[in-house]
């Protein structure tokens, strides 16, 4: 059984330092939230192989605390990054870490997928898809990233290597496109246009 001081360190924020793309991040994290120790492989597969530029407005769509979308705001200071996630504690601690980290160009919102930025569009939308999220949930980022991208929007996306055919065709039915960025040991980065 864990001691009274054991559990109030349980309790207490996890620091993670990341520096992605020479962006320097402070990112506060806790228990519960996806890859809370560090910056896990596949975040960083992804971002070593998005373009960004300075003027892109981004999309971190299930941002979990924040290490993809807070990378793209500071890569990107005359747009706008929005971080989704349906989990609030992980929207709470983004929503610290764009203010620990002076990001005023980013902000966190409580949304399923799409949900609650229906009348947002952007120029990248980028996610790490979790392996267990379900057809269901694939087929509707899919579709609203599709349309909520503007003409020549990106989407990237980062996967467990047994997800790389599905995401392929379903990419080549709801874009007519796919690119394979980078296939890693465990993890494969893919981005469709919007033409």
């Amino acid at each position: 059984m864990l001691t009274k001081p054991e559990l109030d360190k349980l309790r207490q924020d996890i620091i993670v330092r990341s520096n992605m793309r020479d962006v320097p991040l402070t990112l506060h994290s806790t228990w519960g939230i996806f890859s809370p120790r560090e910056v896990d492989e596949g975040t960083e597969l992804l971002l070593n192989y998005i373009e960004v530029n300075e003027t892109d407005d981004c999309l971190d769509l299930g941002c979990g605390y924040g290490p993809i979308g807070l990378t793209l705001a500071k890569l990107a200071p005359q747009g706008h990054t929005t971080l989704v996630d349906k989990d609030f504690v992980a929207v709470q601690y983004t929503q610290k870490n764009i203010k620990l980290n002076n990001i005023p160009n980013a902000e966190a919102l409580l949304s399923n997928g799409f949900e609650q930025i229906r009348e947002r569009r952007f120029d990248i939308v980028v996610s790490n898809i979790p392996a267990k999220v379900g057809n269901e949930m694939l087929s509707l980022f899919l579709h609203d990233a599709y349309t909520q991208l503007k003409p020549g929007g990106r989407f990237y996306i980062v996967t467990i290597n047994g997800l790389r055919d599905y995401m392929k065709r379903n990419f080549k039915e709801v874009f007519g496109n796919y690119d394979k960025c980078k296939q890693g040991k465990n993890y494969t980065v893919a981005m469709a246009r919007k033409d």
